[in-house]
């Protein structure tokens, strides 16, 4: 199908970077982060108390993967994030970033997530957080790299059916 936009939709983790959603939504994927995730519960009417924006639904998904004797926000950031993982097609994963540039606010949520999105076959790339200018540029270079492999990656499996 010609002139058809082949996007696969892309997992940024730490999932509130703004920055790399937008590095994703600029080569023509789709960004799967929280901010999107989370408007949409605190928009909707089902929910009495947006700061309680975690549902029953979000705990019993989360007990798939995780005590029910692990912390409440282990137990919650589990439960919203398992949906992102199952709809990204592949995932891009900063190490040790900053908080300002995307925070998940628990550590051993993160590392969990993360062992959850290593165990999912799936295109995924990880890099370094920059600490300087030159480094800086070289981790965008690799991102879109990534992200412009995933394009032909596309390509190839759609011209071999």
């Amino acid at each position: 199908m010609k002139g058809e936009t082949l996007k696969m939709k892309v997992l940024v983790y730490p999932p509130n970077s703004i920055i790399l959603s937008d590095l994703v939504e600029r080569a023509g994927h789709q960004p799967v982060g929280l901010m999107k995730e989370i408007a949409s519960r605190v928009r909707d009417p089902e929910i009495d108390s947006p700061p309680y924006n975690i549902t029953d639904e979000d705990i019993k998904r989360s007990l798939r993967f995780v005590s029910v004797e692990e912390p409440s926000g282990l137990r919650g950031r589990v439960g919203v994030m398992v949906p992102m993982l199952e709809e990204a097609e592949a995932v891009i994963i900063v190490e040790d970033a900053e908080p300002s540039f995307g925070c998940m606010g628990c550590s051993t949520a993160n590392e969990f997530i993360k062992l959850l999105i290593r165990n999912k076959e799936m295109p995924h790339l990880d890099v370094k957080y920059p600490q300087n200018a030159d480094e800086a540029k070289t981790m965008v270079h690799e991102i879109m790299k990534f992200l412009k492999g995933l394009d032909d990656s596309r390509s190839e499996e759609g011209s071999s059916n």
